[in-house]
């Protein structure tokens, strides 16, 4: 991650900037459907290439397959619950904002969680919220505080079954990314801590290592995460053909329609009935919920070898999905 004049920036390009709508005559223009519909595509497009150009290979695989890989989702998928709010909860235990801020977190995230693929209105509410507790702080402080949240409150959040998920991808020489529309930050220490390649997130700017309350492009959802994914299969030299993607969300249909091995954990109704209709794998690890049979895809040197496994209802080991 390269720093410009404290700004934060990205090989190839150069600093990233808001930049009002004008209407030329000094006044912000009213945008019309289809001009907002094209704004939130560019937006998602640059959220998407400013997640991928400061992502960094962490733990790089044996080289058996190096042009595979498998894509997570966090929330909900690889841990139980939303990290941003138990991220922001451990924040407000150390008195970095109050009550009163962490309903707001909570009410835009769930908000963001049960309708942001259709309004966008939703998505900017969300934003709003998550950056609120950041705005203000040192880069350096929020991580080393994220270290500490995480052995705190997220650790056990984590699903056994989704461990094994990424076991037998790591086993077969694949690459690992998290997806999330969590600060990159915080998804960067969960990739370290769970052992994977590497994270993809929302990035959020700062200047002279202090967050400025805004983000490059925005949240890292929906059509960002896909738009993120093309752009570090370019950079890694990965065959989207022969990658795998798994979410618990509908609004992670982008993401799983651009891989060749969509797989569904713990989904919602709608993408279980996406699922069904397409014939995706479906794992569910939430207790009470009768054992599903799953295919993980993984590639094993040339050749595609469907690994069988029947999974159980997971203990939740340790404790614990945007």
């Amino acid at each position: 991650m390269r720093q410009l004049l404290g700004r934060r920036t990205f090989p190839g390009r150069p600093a990233f900037r808001r930049r009002p709508e004008d209407d030329g005559s000094g006044g912000t223009a009213r945008r019309d459907p289809g001009r907002g519909w094209a704004r939130r595509k560019s937006q998602a497009a640059l959220a998407g290439e400013a997640s991928a150009a400061v992502a960094e290979v962490e733990h790089p695989p044996p080289a058996q397959d190096p042009a595979a890989a498998a894509f997570f989702d966090l929330d909900n998928t690889l841990m139980r619950g939303a990290s941003i709010y138990h991220f922001a909860r451990g924040l407000a235990a150390r008195k970095m904002f109050g009550p009163r801020d962490l309903v707001r977190l909570s009410w835009g995230q769930l908000s963001f969680r049960a309708r942001g693929a259709e309004k966008p209105g939703q998505i900017d509410a969300a934003r709003q919220a998550a950056l609120a507790f950041v705005a203000g702080h040192k880069v350096a402080d929020i991580i080393a505080l994220g270290e500490e949240i995480y052995d705190e409150t997220m650790a056990d959040r984590i699903w056994a079954g989704s461990r094994e998920l990424i076991r037998r991808h790591a086993e077969a020489g694949q690459r690992v990314w998290l997806v999330t529309a969590t600060p990159v930050e915080l998804a960067n220490i969960v990739a370290r801590r769970l052992g994977l390649t590497g994270a993809l997130g929302t990035v959020a700017e700062s200047e002279q290592g202090v967050y400025t309350g805004r983000l490059v492009g925005g949240l890292l959802h929906g059509e960002a995460k896909a738009a993120a994914i093309k752009a570090l299969a370019g950079r890694e030299g990965l065959d989207l053909a022969r990658c795998t993607a798994y979410s618990d969300s509908a609004n992670d249909l982008p993401m799983l329609w651009l891989v060749g091995h969509p797989n569904v954990v713990n989904p919602d109704s709608e993408l279980r009935g996406e699922a069904r209709r397409n014939g995706w794998p479906v794992h569910d690890f939430r207790s009470g919920r009768r054992v599903t049979m799953i295919a993980l895809p993984v590639a094993a040197g040339a050749g595609a070898v469907a690994g069988g496994m029947a999974a159980g209802v997971a203990l939740h080991r340790r404790r614990n999905g945007g």
